[in-house]
């Protein structure tokens, strides 16, 4: 068995260098909710260097709320807001001899996205019309996935080790009782049975169905880094490989 594991990085947490380390995919902040030129410049050589995949982390103009604040803004603002973070980090990628693999929506614009076809659409099609060949990071089990496909584009279908689920498969939002998980064994248990089975428990104890291609892992979270090392061991116990999606 495979998964790609991913975290998101370039937000100002002392803990990237060593969970780069860890993951085969990065998402990378793009100077707007988080992070500036100089740390994605690092990040893509980093990444570069470990043959780890490059994405860029889009988010809503926010950076007062880090990118958490819902907002209902213009189809043409988000789409202008897209190709200009997304085309800040190809420029630096391209620099340094590298080139991205996916895009991720940061926050608020991931979430919203999860739920508003014209919203997922929107960031769809800028994706498309910068490089149709970037995959784009989705909730498992949202309309996105069939939005990104109905596009033209690849989706990595995402689940989360480290935030709690709905019964219908939404994330619980943050702030909300059991949002986050802190505790090392319920994270991999979680990742295991997303790994192994395709199923998370939610928060009502139901059991929701996800095919997840890709693992993600906050790296702003106060567990970053002990969650990722136990991922990875946990991971290379069960014989299950970590790497990029193809």
């Amino acid at each position: 068995m495979r998964i790609d594991l991913n975290a998101d990085l370039g937000e100002g947490c002392s803990t990237d260098a060593a969970i780069l380390e860890l993951v085969s995919s990065i998402n990378i902040a793009c100077g707007v909710h988080a992070g500036n030129a100089e740390t994605m410049q690092n990040l893509v050589r980093a990444a570069r260097a470990r043959a780890i995949a490059i994405g860029a982390h889009p988010s809503f103009p926010d950076r007062e709320h880090f990118g958490r604040r819902e907002m209902q803004l213009p189809l043409p603002v988000v789409r202008a807001e897209l190709l200009y973070q997304i085309g800040a980090l190809d420029a630096i990628a391209r620099a340094e001899g590298a080139e991205l693999a996916h895009v991720k929506p940061h926050g608020a614009l991931y979430n919203q996205a999860a739920r508003e076809p014209e919203l997922a659409q929107c960031i769809a099609r800028a994706v498309r019309d910068f490089n149709p060949r970037l995959k784009v990071m989705a909730l498992a089990g949202s309309p996105m996935i069939d939005v990104l496909r109905a596009e033209g584009l690849q989706p990595i279908a995402e689940g989360f080790a480290d935030r709690g689920y709905r019964p219908n498969g939404q994330l619980a939002p943050r702030g909300t009782p059991g949002a986050l998980i802190d505790d090392t064994d319920a994270m991999l248990a979680q990742v295991l049975s997303l790994v192994r089975t395709g199923t998370v428990t939610a928060q009502d104890g139901s059991l929701v169905s996800l095919r997840v291609d890709s693992i993600c892992l906050h790296g702003d979270g106060p567990h970053a880094l002990e969650f990722a090392r136990a991922i990875r061991t946990r991971l290379q116990q069960e014989r299950v490989e970590v790497l990029p999606c193809a």
